[in-house]
């Protein structure tokens, strides 16, 4: 029932995204000239249970329709009142409050959260000694992204295309003087009538000298147009080509380098049409579309020039439609940039859409929801068509309408050099040479009139690709990294805190973890544990505090650097399309066969692999989707081994497979966590009871630490969580949880 802040007025038959449910009582709520400014729909009363209401900020006031729809409350907007948000355990509350009192309160489930951001935003710009209220964005994109492209973003593309400054430069050259021998025709038609055709009408003998010297001329600049057109043609395409090349190997490069809260924040779709489509539509513009939109202008410049030498009054007859069309594609471009901006997002969820269900086409079919799926797929393509219809309604008025106006310029330079050869004020071959001059003016116009909408398609392309690059990572590189000598494996966390946007899910949390001890990480789902090991890991920085290895703090060594010392084995293993042996040795690709082998049958995998069709050699298919889950496991904790880690992290590794299987994993992990630094999480308690140290968490904290059998006899929660465990009442397991969005998860504590 959410929707984007979104301006509309009573007089309106339904605001897009607002619930049918609002909207008659809206309507009736709504002054005449009162307009709604911004709108939140709520799912939670005052006693937490789910409950649909609406709050709504208009130009006058705030009003809030609860439950029973009959009944509206209203306060008016004063300088003096303001909005605050807060949240806690996964639920929202957004707090109207003045200089004295709170004057409302409202609650939410977090999913609501970034609409009440955006409504809170609005209600601050009216406070503004301006009054001018932001642009709203659009539903579901960041304000960032919500922003039009502008040209200028295609400019940015000279860094890119600075190593080839010197081939660009001859591309450049050559292209002058290919437009300078194009011109050539025209001018020597002018010789042809007035010399040689025109005195032989009137009975003089063809002067077949001059014709051989100026048909010369045709064909020798027809020849250097031809050859010099030919070589800048090749030179930017292959300049082009690299451009692109390089434009997508930079972009995955700063992918690869972004923390795992971008990603969160994404569609694995609408990365990959930003990097490939985006970056093919930009290589085509710059190899083609741009080298023509030179051309065209340097045509055009020197067309005119040579019109203004010839005849000056015949040249001002022919350029007066000219201002006319510079201006409508003025108009046209500024129309075209945002129609092309919205085709580029509405193309990216039909990406998305099958980089969701062919990935997960076994789970598509499981629940039988193909045709939920193609009806999926058929919005968004038809969101795709209609877009591109109103683009198209625009560009089809603009093209005829522009040849319509070459067309007037052509028969204006009729008329006014039929007058003046009536004159005698200049000669028919002056008329000709004119009339071939005008043609290709208009020719060229009309060409670099059509080049906007390629132009804006760029620049579209140029913005959402640099989307990526501008944005900085929220784990970064030290400026001056400290080498990483012999790591002993002692990790101190010193009053750490972690907040995820607004949610705090880690706080003042201590913790020292001794060389080559193992520390089990219990709670419940959403207490924090897989956050915690994602900061260890360092794929998110803390907020406050530090974490510390061997008595340095972590933020001074290279990412890359110290990821090499921790092996991780998660809960649901992803395996590389590829052989087993590849995927063994992913973490030391130049790992030997006896190595790879080796780490095999450490991980008890080496029976089951040479069962395979072509043993270790066989493909394991997308995602590992040729072997089972206790298999995928076994090749991952292989993958663990292989690197020789000092710091070992395993997130739920035997939670999702069967006993038998399980115990086949155990032996393999009992191998790898020898001498090593190990932190694991584990819902099914029994396996840490070999564990140094058991830390128990709750909501972000650790609420007891000790030995199994220690921690029992406390009868606190660890004892409460093992008996709730041997009674059935707490699943043995929990849902998947993905690194990326364990914070997520953690607000629900």
């Amino acid at each position: 029932m959410q929707g984007p802040t979104l301006e509309f007025s009573a007089a309106d038959v339904c605001p897009p995204g607002l619930p049918d449910a609002w909207r008659d009582t809206l309507a009736a709520q709504l002054a005449a000239d009162e307009h709604a400014l911004g709108w939140l729909s709520l799912n939670l009363d005052g006693q937490l249970q789910y409950a649909d209401s609406l709050l709504v900020l208009t130009d006058r006031r705030w009003l809030y329709c609860g439950a029973d729809t009959q009944s509206c409350r209203s306060w008016p907007l004063r300088s003096d009142l303001h909005l605050k948000l807060q949240d806690h355990a996964g639920v929202g509350s957004l707090e109207l409050v003045d200089e004295h009192a709170r004057l409302a309160r409202w609650r939410y489930t977090l999913d609501r959260h970034a609409q009440a951001l955006q409504l809170q935003a609005r209600h601050d710009s009216l406070r503004q000694p301006s009054g001018d209220l932001p642009p709203e964005p659009s539903a579901g994109i960041p304000a960032k992204d919500a922003q039009p492209p502008r040209t200028s973003s295609l400019f940015r593309l000279w860094r890119f295309a600075r190593p080839y400054r010197r081939q660009l430069g001859i591309g450049l050259v050559l292209t002058l003087i290919s437009t300078g021998a194009s011109l050539v025709p025209p001018y020597l038609t002018m010789p042809l009538m007035d010399d040689v055709l025109i005195p032989f009408q009137n009975g003089e003998p063809i002067h077949w000298d001059l014709v051989t010297l100026y048909l010369s001329g045709l064909l020798a600049s027809s020849l250097v147009a031809w050859g010099l057109g030919w070589g800048r043609s090749a030179i930017l395409a292959w300049v082009s080509e690299r451009i692109g090349a390089d434009l997508r190997t930079t972009t995955y490069q700063h992918l690869q380098q972004l923390s795992l809260q971008y990603f969160g924040g994404k569609r694995t779709g609408d990365l990959m049409a930003r990097i490939g489509s985006e970056s093919d539509r930009i290589c085509l513009f710059l190899s083609l579309h741009l080298l023509d939109f030179f051309t065209d202008i340097l045509m055009i410049v020197m067309t005119a020039a040579i019109l203004m030498s010839i005849d000056p009054w015949l040249a001002l007859a022919t350029l007066a439609p000219l201002p006319i069309i510079l201006w409508m594609i003025h108009w046209v471009r500024d129309r075209l940039r945002h129609g092309f901006e919205k085709a580029d997002r509405v193309w990216s969820e039909i990406t998305n859409v099958l980089a969701d269900t062919i990935p997960g086409i076994r789970v598509v079919k499981a629940f039988a929801q193909e045709k939920r799926e193609v009806a999926r797929f058929r919005e968004a393509n038809d969101r795709n068509l209609a877009i591109n219809d109103r683009v198209n309604a625009l560009w089809s008025l603009f093209t005829p309408t522009v040849t319509l106006l070459t067309e007037l310029g052509l028969l204006v330079v009729w008329v006014f050099g039929i007058w003046l050869v009536s004159r005698q004020a200049i000669t028919v071959g002056v008329l000709t040479a004119f009339l071939a001059y005008i043609s290709r003016f208009y020719v060229r116009l009309d060409s670099m009139s059509r080049i906007v909408s390629v132009t804006q398609r760029a620049a579209a392309g140029a913005k959402r690709i640099f989307d990526i690059l501008d944005h900085v990572s929220s784990v970064p590189e030290p400026a001056d990294p400290r080498p990483m000598d012999q790591i002993r494996g002692r990790i101190e966390l010193s009053r750490i805190g972690f907040r995820y946007g607004n949610r705090s899910v880690i706080q003042d949390l201590s913790l020292d973890i001794a060389p080559g001890e193992m520390v089990g990480l219990v709670g419940h789902s959403g207490s924090g544990k897989s956050t915690l090991v994602n900061l260890i890991c360092r794929f998110y920085d803390v907020s406050q505090g530090a974490i510390r290895l061997d008595g340095i703090d972590i933020r001074q060594y290279a990412i890359s650097d110290y990821r090499r010392h921790i092996g991780l084995v998660l809960q649901e293993p992803f395996l590389f399309y590829g052989s087993v042996a590849e995927n063994i040795a992913y973490g030391r690709p130049d790992a030997s066969r006896a190595d790879i082998i080796a780490a095999a049958r450490a991980a008890h995998a080496h029976e089951f692999i040479l069962r395979l069709p072509h043993g270790y050699d066989s493909l394991v298919g997308e995602r590992g989707q040729a072997l089972s889950g206790g298999e995928r496991q076994r090749i991952s904790i292989a993958r663990a081994i292989l690197i020789d880690p000092p710091i070992l992290i395993l997130d739920e590794a035997t939670s999702s497979v069967d006993t038998a299987t399980e115990n086949e994993i155990q032996k393999a992990l009992d191998n790898l966590v020898k001498g090593r630094t190990t932190i694991s999480i584990a819902h099914r308690l029994s396996t840490l009871r070999e564990a140094d140290r058991l830390v128990v968490m709750d909501s972000g904290r650790i609420v007891e630490i000790g030995r199994h059998d220690e921690l029992l006899a406390r009868e606190g929660a660890y004892a409460r969580l093992y008996q709730a465990q041997l009674q059935g009442t707490l699943p043995p397991s929990r849902p998947v949880e993905h690194p990326a969005h364990e914070a997520d998860d953690d607000s629900d504590s």
